[in-house]
This record gives C-alpha cells, sequence and structure tokens, in this order.
C-alpha cells in the first residue's frame, strides 16, 4: 500500500514534494508523486499545461496512469522539467493531465489513489493554497484550486500538507500561520532535503530551494526572480490539515465544487471571476521573454560574478540560482555551469 502525493503547482513542486515525502513515511520505497506539467515560460514557450499529447515516451503505470521517464520528450514547441526530474528524482513521477476538465482529472487522481492502495497526501511548497482570494500578492491560484476540487470529487481520504509557510511570495508567513492556528508542523530533517540535491543541482525552481536551504539551516533575506523572500525560524516547517479545512479557505475550490465547469477555460474563467487572476490567460498573453543563447558562462569569472551579483541583491543575504543566471544574463539551463564557476553546491547562493 503506497500514497499518492500530489505537487499541487507542477513546475517545480515535485522536488519539494519529495522532502515532505521523506519527512511523513519512513516507507524507504520511491514515493509515488502526481504532478501537473505545468512550468514558467522560460521552460516552456507554451505556458500551458501540457498533457498526455504534448509528450512523446511516457510509461504506462498501473491504473493506466501515464509516467516519467528520463527518456520522455515533450513535443515542441513545448518544453518540461519533468524528463529530467523522473532521472534525478528518487520518486516514481505521474503526469497529472487537466486539459480534459475537473472532472477527468479527478477520475485520473481516483485511479492512481486505488491502484497505489492508500490516501492522497497535497503538497503545496508555500501556502498559496490557503489563499482567500483577495491577497494584494496572490499571483496563481488556480491550479491549487483546481487540485483541491479534483481530490475532493475522489471521495479518497486526503489531507494537505503547506511546506515552507510565505516561501512562494504570494501569501506572507504570518497571516498563513494565522490560517494554521492548532496546527501542529512536522519536523523536517536535513536527510530529506538532501535527496532532493541532484534535482536542485539545475532545477530553476525558487520555492523548493527556499525550503530545502531553510531545512540545510539557511536564514535571512533572499532575492527571488519576483520579490524578496525572507527565511525565518518558521521557513523549514510543515504543516498539516484536512482537505475540508483546505477547500474552507480557497474560495475558488468552493466554487469549482459548486458549479463543475466542463472544460479547463471554463474553470480558470471562473478563477478570473472571484480572484482577477484567470490562471491561464495571463501566461497566454504573457510576451515571450527573450532569453540570451545558452552557454554563456564562458565569459565569467567567480569574482566579477559576485560583485555583480551583491550589487543587484541591494543587500539580500542570497539569491535564488534562477535570479542569478537571469541577473547575469543567463538562461536556466546554464545553472550547473554557474554553479561551478561560483563554486556552489547549496540549494541557495549565499552573497552575505
Amino acid at each position: 500500500m503506497t500514497d499518492l502525493y500530489i505537487a499541487a503547482g507542477g513546475g517545480g513542486d515535485p522536488i519539494g514534494t519529495l522532502i515532505a515525502a521523506r519527512t511523513i513515511t519512513v516507507d524507504p520505497a520511491p514515493p509515488l508523486i502526481a504532478t501537473y506539467a505545468w512550468e514558467r515560460p522560460e521552460v516552456d514557450p507554451t505556458s500551458s499545461p501540457l498533457g498526455k499529447r504534448d509528450f512523446t515516451g511516457l510509461a504506462r503505470e498501473a491504473g493506466g496512469a501515464a509516467a516519467f521517464t528520463p527518456a520522455t520528450r515533450a513535443r515542441l514547441p513545448a518544453g518540461s522539467t519533468m524528463p529530467g526530474l523522473a532521472r534525478d528524482l528518487p520518486a516514481r513521477l505521474l503526469l497529472l493531465d487537466p486539459t480534459q476538465g475537473l472532472s477527468s482529472l479527478s477520475r485520473q487522481i481516483e485511479s492512481m489513489a486505488k491502484a497505489a492502495g492508500g490516501r492522497i497526501r497535497i503538497v503545496d511548497i508555500g501556502g498559496d493554497i490557503l489563499t482567500h482570494g483577495n491577497e494584494p500578492t496572490l499571483c496563481s491560484p488556480f491550479g491549487d484550486a483546481y487540485t483541491l476540487a479534483a481530490c475532493h470529487l475522489t471521495g479518497i481520504p486526503t489531507t494537505v500538507y503547506i511546506a515552507g509557510p510565505g516561501l512562494d511570495g504570494e501569501i506572507g508567513e504570518q497571516t498563513l500561520l494565522e490560517r494554521l492556528t492548532g496546527r501542529h508542523p512536522l519536523t523536517t530533517g536535513r536527510g530529506a532535503a538532501s535527496a532532493a540535491a541532484p534535482a536542485l543541482a539545475w532545477h530553476p525552481s525558487e520555492a523548493s530551494a527556499l525550503w530545502a536551504a531553510a531545512i540545510h539551516g539557511a536564514r535571512g533575506t533572499v532575492r527571488a526572480v519576483r520579490d524578496t523572500i525572507h527565511l525565518t525560524d518558521v521557513s523549514p516547517r510543515l504543516y498539516h490539515l484536512p482537505l475540508q479545512e483546505a477547500i474552507g479557505h480557497n474560495p475558488v475550490a468552493r466554487a469549482l465544487l459548486d458549479e463543475r465547469p466542463a472544460t479547463l477555460d471554463a474553470a480558470a474563467d471562473l478563477s478570473h471571476r472571484l480572484t482577477g487572476i484567470h490562471g491561464l490567460e495571463p501566461e497566454r498573453n504573457r510576451a515571450p521573454r527573450q532569453d540570451p543563447p545558452a552557454g554563456r558562462t564562458a565569459f565569467l569569472n567567480q569574482d566579477e560574478a559576485m560583485k555583480s551579483l551583491r550589487e543587484a541583491a541591494d543587500g539580500a543575504d542570497h539569491v535564488t540560482l534562477r535570479y542569478a543566471a537571469r541577473t547575469l544574463g543567463l538562461t536556466w539551463t546554464d545553472i550547473p555551469a554557474l554553479r561551478a564557476i561560483l563554486d556552489t553546491d547549496t540549494p541557495l547562493l549565499q552573497l552575505a
């Protein structure tokens, strides 16, 4: 019997979900992690959640689930980090395909969980899954709400986990702690975070990297691509609460369950009506970022790069590797080479 873990937001969330799984259970077997293939525009220029038809080389798991392998490839022009995560995370990585609507997504999750024989454990890095829809820094509530609603429809016992409150920069740490009042955090050890190190060595994830760094003891200010994050003694924590309590916080999840939109677009329209954030259209309408060609690290040296980063970070104690790459005119695929130049193997780059 194996629990089904769900990385609530896609992107780099499977990395944090692995850390959570290593904290929640002592089972030495690789955890079963289901995730959206939904990436930032710099990884996937289509900026859409990808479905089965968008990949070649998917494997077939028990219950008919599609699984990523190192040989899986996204069909151009789409891009995905999921094959790399399948290679470097000690986990079985399954594809959640939301493109056919809420009912279809729920059936996928139900089939995965029943084939595994366990309960469902949703993991959200940062905590925006507990949104009330009106936080001024909220920017991506839709995917999490869609996950909550789909899991509710399965009828399978489900627990929601909040890893690193506030680390995604969408809801403040103190606000989340108030919403988690009475919930006692789990203790996450460095061994759990170390299991994600091979993936964090190259992946542009910021929230999962921040959580891993906090578990390893990092504290202070961190300059990320969108904002500055504060690592505190709360940052390493992992909280849990029942699914219904999480849905009680999330107005988009409640509306999805009340209205049962038939398509992904209709569900995103509903999110826009409630929060002002569509969930799909902002990504579709955003002009693609023009990244420089990869391989420009050959022109860098350590001292000049660190000087540039300290100036750009404006007094922050750390920067994310995604921020460092962008600041230095590199792409996210240059992160491994940049790490080598800067002689760092930690989740964040320390400046102070």
